[in-house]
């Protein structure tokens, strides 16, 4: 069929072919997930807060009150209802690729629940984790097995490839999870990847992926309206950024393994694996960022602290949304940068240019974190009561005076 503008076909009269055609299902299916995403949260508010299921302010914490930490549910109920609505039969393989990857949807969605409800021990998380990803890696025969030229290596084999996808999952996951920790970065963050993953799975007729990337990225949007919030505020949750975090792994295997035909197809992108670097450069920074500051201090890389990159946009005085619409807009020039000037740069060369980049960041983190100092100095100046307003009224008295 034709692809023709909504409008158009609606004065035509042919409202039908909105709903069967695949691209409008994946615009619906966004829509929709959006729609019971903000319908679903204030339900789930009323519920937390009843139950007491709240998340108490800590020395991590951003946010001051206690607060839900359940949106995860109504992020999994949307996404799962506006992607099922459209049989997706038209592609077996992509159908029964997502019907393994809804059997680890489900289990990291009760992991994530009862971590935010009792907490749950993070090496039984993790364990638990790999056993979702071995789910589609080995029964769906799900992997990246091709590294396209990056240090001129090509085909690899499955004592590679197999650990290698189970970890892209894993790293994915837990850096979706490590990022959530103000207001919209990481919904913000994955929504962003997801529309740009959607996107290039509708325009090379991948659309089963293409409808759960935009109902994912739907729910997100739903989410984001309360998590910026003041008096209906909710979090996601791990039940949340676990579900997103695997997700988003499997759009990525999945943009890997589709793009390795980049040979023979004009569609298909040669530079793939940085694509998704780039897409997801905020968690990936980020990660690799606290994990190497913890390890040069002698601590464990898996002890919290405040040294995540959206802590220090808030100790530098920013408040949740510009920290996290600053860090929105890493992502979206830097993917916008790559497009522009990637032309026929190898895969070697653009992985030295990621690596120089982290290393900017590193050394831009470094100096706003001295920066802390002086901006908190700064308020204890200000608080202080040598340097309140009436000291300063009496010595502009004096001044007169004399």
């Amino acid at each position: 069929m034709e692809l023709q503008l909504p409008l158009q076909i609606l004065s035509e009269g042919n409202f039908n072919n909105i709903i069967h055609h695949d691209v409008y299902q994946c615009l619906l299916s966004f829509l929709i997930a959006c729609f019971l995403s903000i319908i679903s949260i204030p339900i789930i508010i009323n519920l937390s807060n009843l139950l007491h299921l709240t998340a108490k302010p800590g020395f991590r914490s951003s946010h001051e009150t206690e607060t839900p930490t359940l949106g995860g549910i109504a992020i999994f109920a949307a996404t799962l209802i506006a992607y099922f609505l459209w049989p997706h039969s038209e592609n077996i393989l992509d159908s029964n690729l997502i019907s393994l990857a809804m059997t680890g949807v489900i289990i990291l969605f009760f992991l994530g629940i009862k971590d935010d409800i009792l907490a749950v021990d993070p090496t039984k998380k993790l364990i638990i984790q790999i056993f979702a990803s071995l789910i589609l890696v080995a029964m769906g025969n799900f992997k990246v097995d091709n590294f396209y030229g990056i240090f001129g290596i090509h085909q690899v084999s499955d004592f590679i490839s197999i650990p290698l996808t189970v970890f892209i999952f894993i790293a994915i996951i837990n850096a979706i999870n490590l990022i959530d920790g103000i207001d919209g970065l990481a919904g913000g963050i994955s929504l962003i990847a997801g529309l740009g993953f959607g996107i290039w799975f509708i325009l090379n007729d991948h659309f089963s992926f293409g409808c759960l990337a935009f109902a994912m990225s739907g729910s997100l949007m739903g989410f984001l309206r309360f998590n910026f919030s003041k008096t209906s505020k909710i979090f996601m949750g791990d039940t949340g950024s676990l579900i997103v975090g695997y997700l988003l792994s499997i759009f990525s295997v999945e943009f890997l393994s589709l793009n390795v035909g980049y040979l023979h197809d004009p569609n298909a992108y040669f530079n793939a694996p940085i694509i998704v670097m780039v897409l997801l450069i905020v968690p990936i920074f980020d990660t690799l960022r606290v994990f190497i500051v913890r390890l040069f201090k002698g601590g464990s890389p898996f002890v919290a602290d405040r040294n995540h990159m959206h802590h220090i946009l808030i100790d530098n005085g920013l408040n949740h949304f510009w920290a996290s619409f600053s860090l929105w807009m890493v992502t979206i020039l830097n993917t916008a940068l790559f497009f522009t000037f990637h032309g026929d740069i190898t895969n070697t060369a653009s992985l030295y240019i990621y690596i120089a980049l982290f290393g900017l960041y590193m050394i831009f983190a470094h100096f706003l974190k001295k920066r802390i100092v002086t901006v908190k100095d700064k308020k204890k100046m200000v608080k202080s009561p040598s340097f309140n307003d009436d000291d300063l009224s009496s010595s502009n008295k004096v001044l007169r005076d004399f």
